[in-house]
């Protein structure tokens, strides 16, 4: 089976389970996929459930697929996502971004937690711009012409406009927003102090391991994106030693700001 067949046979499967004319894919990264559960009128199913889609392993990803309303809006939410690190090819990683585009999906908005270079923990990093360091890239093979061209531009990857809202949005909750260019490796190690020294030096302001793949296709596919980092801890070298369970707990403390800016700047878009 083709690429192009298992999406539109995955979109079918959906479609069937009464998923229908969504707005918004949400992607949800480290201990962010609670706002998935307040997603209204939910259809929510198991990852396992879903013909042609792969299986999250990580902590702090449920593996659950939510259809339903979010700030009146019809949202496809992934509660949990694929990493290249996990051994997933890149077709099954950005996999989920083809299929909400198939769905009607206009918009994304993915998250992530980071380490941060330019900003401490506790900081919520709007992505404007990010540098591909996994060392792939998600369309190489065969173009789907169905969905983009075959060398698509990269320059507003992230929707400039939906910055702006987001801007407005914090402004009015009072919540601090930074922004900043995102790097995205393969991992799964973390990075080494030098290797955080030269992504410094390339202009990068935080370092993670998942969203430069899934951006990637939604700009092929002509998607707006609107991307948020939670920095969770200090990019190697910054701070004694890495560890996931930091990253969970910081994302627990800031979750609430995280989710209810998340769902005001919806209401807005």
């Amino acid at each position: 089976m083709t690429l192009l067949e298992k999406i539109y046979e995955t979109r079918d499967f959906l479609q069937d389970k009464g998923i229908a004319a969504p707005e918004f894919g949400l992607i949800l990264g480290s201990g962010l996929g609670e706002l998935a559960e307040e997603v209204e009128n939910a259809i929510v199913l198991d990852y396992a459930d879903i013909p042609n889609w792969g299986q999250s392993t990580v902590v702090g990803h449920a593996g659950k697929l939510i259809y339903g309303d979010l700030s009146g809006r019809k949202v496809l939410a992934l509660q949990g996502r694929f990493h290249f690190y996990e051994g997933n090819p890149m077709e099954v990683v950005t996999f989920p971004v083809r299929v909400m585009k198939a769905l009607g999906c206009h918009s994304v908005v993915v998250t992530n937690a980071a380490g941060g270079i330019g900003f401490g923990p506790g900081t919520l990093m709007l992505i404007n711009d990010h540098i591909n360091m996994t060392g792939a890239n998600p369309l190489i093979g065969e173009n789907l012409d169905e969905f983009g061209p075959r060398f698509p531009d990269m320059s507003k990857a992230y929707t400039p406009e939906y910055r702006q809202v987001a801007y407005q949005v914090a402004d009015k909750l009072g919540i601090t927003l930074s922004e900043g260019v995102y790097l995205g490796c393969s991992g799964p190690t973390y990075e080494t102090p030098a290797e955080i020294r030269a992504f410094k030096t390339l202009g990068a302001d935080a370092v993670g391991m998942s969203t430069v793949p899934e951006v990637i296709v939604a700009a092929h596919s002509g998607m707006k994106v609107l991307g948020i980092s939670a920095i969770t801890n200090h990019a190697a070298g910054f701070q004694e030693e890495l560890n996931h369970e930091e990253v969970v707990e910081v994302t627990t403390r800031i979750k609430e700001d995280f989710k209810g800016l998340i769902k005001a700047i919806l209401a807005e878009l």
